[in-house]
């Protein structure tokens, strides 16, 4: 198993929506490093879900319930998406800063 993280504005698609969604297809990416990771993710890999903006947080975790598949949001083929399924919410949000000072998750340092 795999662990991915994926980042939206909260005022866009905050983890409460995917609360009450349940499910939905993590469509609209538009980088090609991104799309790459998009394409690599496997049925039940775990998903930190990341509110960037204000918040810059882990606030909850997804697993993939979908596979890479051709994005219906854009024409033609290059872009894909997947779709998350909601697993839960963190009862203490992880902060970029938090996340910036384990040197495991950042290997250029602090």
């Amino acid at each position: 198993m795999n662990y991915w993280l994926v980042k939206q504005e909260p005022q866009t698609y905050a983890l409460n929506n995917l609360m009450k969604d349940k499910e939905t297809s993590w469509e609209g990416v538009r980088n090609y490093q991104a799309r790459n990771n998009l394409n690599a993710m496997q049925l039940n890999d775990q998903v930190l879900f990341y509110h960037s903006g204000k918040e810059k947080a882990v606030v909850g975790i997804a697993a993939v319930s979908k596979e890479s598949y051709p994005d219906p949001t854009s024409e033609g083929l290059q872009w894909t998406c997947v779709d998350i399924k909601f697993v839960k919410k963190l009862v203490n949000p992880v902060p970029l800063s938090k996340i910036k000072s384990i040197e495991a998750l950042n290997p250029s340092g602090p």
